[in-house]
């Protein structure tokens, strides 16, 4: 178990680098799901969203991450082209820290 903690914490770096890299901050993790949930939905950065919008951007995201490992599936794109999912099975919701490192986890395959 040792390594694998290793190893993700340096996948995990290297996520937080290529972010580094790319908009000069490291976003929290709300602006990280923020960012996959605009790549998602194939929208230019520049595009204002409401705050309802960037809730669902975020949604997006989470759903987008945790289809990776069967928890949620794609169904389609609506005519507005927002992607869609449906739950498949129930996402552990045991503690706040557990949520987090599961998105991580996800997030650090998605970029990779």
């Amino acid at each position: 178990m040792k390594g694998y903690m290793e190893n993700f914490e340096q996948r995990w770096q290297g996520v937080e680098a290529l972010m580094l890299e790319r908009f000069g901050k490291l976003p929290d993790m709300e602006g990280m799901l923020f960012l996959i949930g605009v790549n998602e939905l194939g929208s230019l950065p520049s595009r204002k969203f409401s705050k309802e919008q960037k809730q669902d951007l975020i949604h997006v995201a989470v759903c987008t991450l945790l289809s990776q490992l069967g928890y949620y599936t794609f169904t389609g794109k609506d005519e507005d082209g927002w992607p869609h999912y449906t739950e498949v099975m129930k996402v552990p919701t045991e503690g706040l820290q557990n949520q987090e490192r599961l998105l991580k986890e996800c997030m650090v395959r998605y970029f990779e």
